[in-house]
């Protein structure tokens, strides 16, 4: 029983974060470049990630302890699992580090920038956060592969 609440919190928290990236990245951003002028769609994503952001931080927490009760909990730790287990654990603890960096330094940094009226520098750090997502979209959606066929692949 607890193998199976703790994979559906790790499972639903990945959907989350992944999902809340790939809409963002491949939906939000090309709508909102191409039809809101420069301190709109800067508004517009100060918002989006003060309100997506919290959720992030949320899913980090679930996957991450989640992950240890999985790990350590049931499967017998690290010694144990598989080569997947141990690649899904490096990329997440990469990607929190990349979502820390970003939600410490450009994330607040475009928060100040908009509520200063300051487009350029708004424009600056929106730019920094949105090749962060990507690369974060980017190990997301390789980590959802390894969990999903990480035992058959490596």
């Amino acid at each position: 029983m607890l193998f199976l609440v703790a994979i559906t919190l790790h499972l639903l928290s990945a959907v989350i974060w992944v999902g809340g990236m790939f809409f963002a990245y491949v939906v939000l951003r090309p709508s909102a470049g191409s039809l809101l002028e420069g301190p709109d769609r800067l508004t517009l994503w100060s918002g989006v990630f003060q309100r997506f952001f919290p959720w992030v931080w949320a899913a980090i927490v679930i996957l991450l302890s989640t992950g240890n009760v999985m790990i350590f909990g049931v499967l017998g730790g690290m010694q144990q699992v598989g080569l997947h287990v141990h690649v899904m654990n490096g990329i997440g603890w990469i990607m929190f580090l990349l979502f820390l960096y970003l939600n410490t330094v450009p994330f607040r940094g475009l928060r100040t920038a908009v509520l200063n009226s300051d487009w350029a520098a708004g424009a600056n750090h929106l730019a920094t956060i949105r090749h962060i997502v990507a690369i974060n979209l980017s190990l997301g959606l390789i980590v959802i592969v390894v969990a999903s066929a990480g035992r058959h692949l490596l």
